[in-house]
């Protein structure tokens, strides 16, 4: 399939026509508006997980590194997905798949290495989404009745069977239309009831401790966890899939859609995780309904609404698996097919299956994900790998301080997902054995 991209030389007045080839896939591309696709990544921002960065982030960072670390988290991360962006259709073909990027640009084993990171790092969001609806559907069960009757795995099943039901129904992620409409109410419903109840706390709450916990050793390891944290907070490990989907001027289309990811789509992040923290100080949880006071109708609400939202969220994050999985089986056509419904149901409801039993098994993997994600795949597949392609790419058309940036962003960031890593494994080294499988959190 080839399709023209038209480009200006300087100093010319006419434009040439350059042939683009685009990989085969049975999921629809190149029909979004760059609005749609902002509002993919402002979903993934500003999803269930935001109510957790009080307590991973600003509470082992305090206000100075977490403030200070959001704001330069959100740069480092705008210029991340940039590099990525202006890739997409680098010599003259579309790369519709981050390993197809990577594979034509270093070959075959590159290819692979970059399906599995981006593989396993959306296997554990979407465990982790998973548990996160499972938790907060167990909110809302014991705001009416505490009787532990059923357990936190039995909650993890229903979200799961909600995720799976969600799947089957929506074919790929440019069919998500109205539901991004039906995301953002969601978010804006428990990122506003958190943020006015945590006011509403923090007026009458007497004067809190905001010091860093920990010996000096404990501060290294869980500040160098947070800023593991903070990179899984702006970015899917998923661009040039979500770019895919955007219309021609594809490079030009996507970047409007990341500058209003980090411009207009963090607002609300920045306000729920500023003042949840402002509000509790160092006692602030992991997830912040946990720790306001209000009417038990508005914390259900908030609950429900995150309980949706991550189902939604789910979906964008496990969407390149569900093409890969449709492309290789050649699932095309009417969606409602009964070939196409039928495979939907397998191979879907079967992905969701396995998250779903893994996310039941270790619950308390939950408490990790962020910064084993952001150690494992996100440093690698964000920064280290976006600036040695672009370095890669453009090399004869950069200058040598230029060359000598884009080095030094491979091996700091390189160096980050080592420490990162270690601080993930010390972490759940210490914290795991005080849970056990099917764990009721």
């Amino acid at each position: 399939m080839n399709a023209k991209n038209r480009i200006n030389n300087v100093g010319e007045d006419v434009d040439i026509e350059i042939p683009i080839e685009i990989p085969d896939t049975a999921h629809q591309i190149s029909s979004d508006s760059w609005f749609q696709a902002a509002f993919v990544l402002t979903t993934s921002i500003n999803s269930a997980y935001v109510l957790g960065y009080s307590g991973t982030v600003m509470v082992p960072l305090g206000w100075i590194g977490g403030v200070v670390g959001l704001i330069l988290a959100t740069a480092i991360s705008l210029y991340a997905n940039t590099l990525v962006a202006k890739l997409h259709e680098f010599g003259g073909k579309r790369h519709i798949r981050y390993r197809d990027l990577a594979g034509f640009i270093y070959g075959r084993k590159a290819y692979c290495l970059t399906w599995v990171l981006q593989y396993v790092n959306l296997f554990m969001i979407n465990c982790g989404f998973i548990i996160l609806a499972g938790s907060a559907l167990k909110a809302v069960y014991v705001l009416f009745r505490d009787d532990h009757a059923m357990k936190l795995p039995h909650f993890i099943a229903i979200a799961g069977l909600i995720c799976a039901v969600f799947a089957i129904g929506i074919p790929h992620l440019s069919a998500l239309g109205i539901w991004l409409a039906v995301s953002t109410i969601l978010s804006l419903i428990y990122i506003v009831v958190a943020i006015v109840l945590s006011v509403k706390d923090g007026v009458k709450a007497p004067s809190r401790d905001y010091e860093i916990q920990g010996s000096s050793l404990s501060k290294l390891f869980t500040i160098t966890g947070a800023a593991a944290t903070l990179v899984f907070v702006f970015n899917t490990g998923m661009l040039p899939e979500i770019q895919a989907t955007v219309r021609q001027p594809v490079v030009k289309n996507m970047m409007k859609a990341l500058y209003f990811q980090f411009t207009v789509g963090v607002l609300p992040m920045y306000a729920v995780v500023f003042i949840g923290y402002w509000a509790y100080g160092s006692s602030t949880s992991a997830y912040l309904l946990n720790n306001v006071n209000g009417p038990v109708w508005v914390k259900a609400l908030a609950n429900i609404s995150a309980i949706l939202q991550s189902v939604i969220s789910l979906h964008i994050f496990a969407s390149p698996t569900y093409e890969y999985m449709d492309t290789k089986f050649g699932i095309k056509g009417n969606p409602l097919a009964l070939k196409n419904l039928t495979f939907r149901i397998m191979a879907r409801g079967g992905y969701i299956a396995v998250s779903t039993l893994l996310s039941a098994l270790l619950p308390f993997l939950g408490d990790f994900m962020s910064l084993s994600t952001g150690a494992v795949s996100t440093f690698p597949l964000t920064f280290i790998l976006a600036n040695h392609m672009y370095y890669k790419a453009k090399n004869n058309k950069l200058n040598p301080l230029q060359k000598l940036w884009h080095w030094l962003n491979v091996v700091f960031f390189s160096l980050m997902s080592v420490a990162a890593a270690i601080a993930a494994l010390r972490l759940i080294a210490l914290d795991s054995k005080n849970f056990h499988v099917f764990a009721d959190l």
